[in-house]
């Protein structure tokens, strides 16, 4: 299904939980910082993003290289539902699943807003080019970044 297939708007007609498979996909715009590790102060909840991804991401698209399987290969990984963004405090603060959740609205560069697919690369709203893989880093502490919300 195309972003063109969608109903136009349907992000503000609809609450989370009845979306269709087609549109809760179309919300994720790429950005790919939900891929990147972060570190908690339990005790403040307060969240430390660090410029590590995952070693599932596809730095050519931002996208999961193995989505289907990315929960058994990975086991830490979250997959979004209505009941998890109930407390979304942990994701980025301009994921659309964060903001909706919150009652608010998408960004301006977001593609359902946009039409345009690259238009989260040309906002600078991608960790694409700026991160390394899990597999080049060890302490996770030593790669907290400031750049990113």
């Amino acid at each position: 299904m195309q972003m063109s297939d969608l109903e136009p708007g349907f992000w503000r007609t609809k609450q989370l939980d009845e979306l269709s498979r087609e549109e809760w996909e179309a919300l994720c715009d790429g950005c790919a910082k939900c891929c990147l590790h972060r570190l908690e102060d339990e005790e403040t909840r307060d969240i430390y993003f660090t410029n590590v991804h995952c070693r599932l991401l596809n730095l050519d698209n931002g996208q999961c290289s193995d989505y289907t399987n990315r929960s058994t290969r990975v086991p830490d990984c979250v997959t979004l539902t209505p009941a998890e963004l109930e407390d979304a405090y942990w994701l980025p603060s301009t994921c659309a699943y964060r903001l909706l959740a919150e009652g608010r609205e998408l960004p301006e560069w977001h593609p359902l807003v946009t039409g345009d697919p690259d238009s989260v690369l040309r906002s600078g709203n991608t960790i694409l080019g700026r991160c390394l893989c899990e597999d080049d880093a060890d302490d996770l502490s030593q790669h907290i970044i400031t750049w990113m919300k």
